[in-house]
């Protein structure tokens, strides 16, 4: 069954206000994509004297068994593996990142970011290239974003001429491109200038008639505005010019926008000097959406794009965006929910972002408490994707 823009939202705003942990949705009964490859059936382990992360504390040592790419129920016949008291985490999410190569997945996976979600990259056959490989971070693409004429992208030689919009009257058809060429979701690039409010609109409402979510990149106040206006289901980055209003950070909650603000790639711009670009900004913008009770999510918009003065890098990056949302007013739990269940609920990913039986074997287990101490992610010990432990390529 297809749930619509207003009927997805409201599920998960109900949901929210049931406590229900919507990433905790059994696995087998949801409906797998069309590209999504089947799990590899791989070796059954258990995981013993280990401390998990239920989404809201830290529990005492317990086993936790890793069965034919699930989280499974019995451990007999498992090979046993003594954690020694460790921490296991769900596999940590990116919730932006542009995809280059298979060398992108490779330092995901290794910093434990089991789940890449790209937010533009090009040709589709790239995109393809890259997913599904076994014991390597599995990923989501919006693929080629829409843009205004002159703007950067467009002037890029690659870049699809069918995803650069003069008018709304393009909108349909251009979702309906990203959807042939298999994205998974649909994003905008809302600049000043940039497409006009009826494109953006248009586009939006186009990908919602098609099921699909749609992201919107806004730096400004004004641009954020814009997205609002548009009815966007995510706002990527925050504004660099002036904090979010209280007003409206307010208004990512009345209808229900998911932030992701992009710490680690604003405060490189910043670092830049340029004027207008001012780092306290950002900062202020998400401790103001974290006081009026938007969704946040962690991305780090890692890239290796030429010609971008910021590239943070691929997996390290993400355990800074965690720091740097819990320095602008995150708690550690909150931080820790923003890079596992709360982007599996937000992209509508229900098999992972919470360890329980049937999801998919994401796991990373880390030494030290990150609810008492945000940098012990970094600690990363081992990581599974979907049941196949990451084995790092050779020198």
């Amino acid at each position: 069954m297809c749930i619509n823009h207003t009927d997805r939202r409201g599920f998960f705003k109900a949901a929210a206000a049931a406590g229900i942990a919507v990433a905790g949705v059994s696995a087998m009964a949801a409906p797998a994509a069309a590209h999504e490859r089947t799990l590899p059936l791989g070796e059954k382990v258990a995981l013993t004297n280990v401390r998990i992360f239920d989404g809201d504390q830290v529990t005492f040592p317990r086993t936790v068994v890793i069965d034919n790419g699930r989280i499974g129920i019995s451990s007999l016949g498992a090979r046993r593996i003594d954690c020694g008291g460790a921490m296991l985490l769900p596999g940590l999410i990116d919730a932006h990142i542009h995809l280059r190569d298979v060398n992108t997945l490779h330092a995901l996976a290794g910093s434990g970011v089991t789940t890449g979600l790209d937010m533009a990259s090009f040709p589709p056959s790239l995109v393809d290239s890259l997913r599904g490989l076994p014991g390597l971070t599995d990923i989501r693409s919006a693929g080629a974003p829409a843009v205004a004429p002159g703007s950067p992208q467009s002037q890029i030689p690659t870049f699809p001429a069918d995803a650069v919009l003069t008018g709304p009257e393009q909108a349909t058809q251009f979702v309906r491109s990203r959807i042939a060429e298999g994205s998974d979701y649909i994003k905008i690039i809302i600049d000043e200038p940039g497409l006009s409010p009826e494109t953006i609109k248009a586009v939006t409402t186009a990908a919602h008639s098609a099921g699909k979510l749609v992201m919107a990149h806004a730096t400004s106040t004004a641009t954020v505005v814009r997205a609002l206006d548009a009815d966007v289901d995510m706002i990527h980055h925050v504004p660099m010019d002036s904090p979010l209003s209280a007003s409206v950070a307010a208004r990512y909650v009345s209808t229900g926008t998911v932030a992701v603000p992009t710490l680690t790639m604003m405060e490189g711009f910043g670092n830049l000097g340029i004027p207008g670009m001012d780092y306290a900004a950002a900062e202020g913008s998400v401790a103001a959406l974290r006081r009026a009770g938007a969704r946040i999510l962690a991305g780090t918009d890692a890239n290796l794009t030429p010609g971008i003065p910021v590239q943070p890098p691929y997996g390290t990056s993400l355990h800074h965006e965690l720091e740097l949302l819990v320095h602008a007013g995150l708690s550690h739990r909150e931080a820790l929910r923003a890079t596992t269940s709360l982007p599996a609920q937000a992209f509508g990913l229900p098999d992972r972002g919470a360890i329980r039986i049937g999801n998919r074997a994401d796991l990373v287990l880390i030494d030290g408490d990150p609810l008492a101490d945000i940098t012990a992610t970094r600690s990363v010990r081992r990581v599974w994707v979907g049941g196949v432990e990451y084995t790092p390529t050779p020198a």
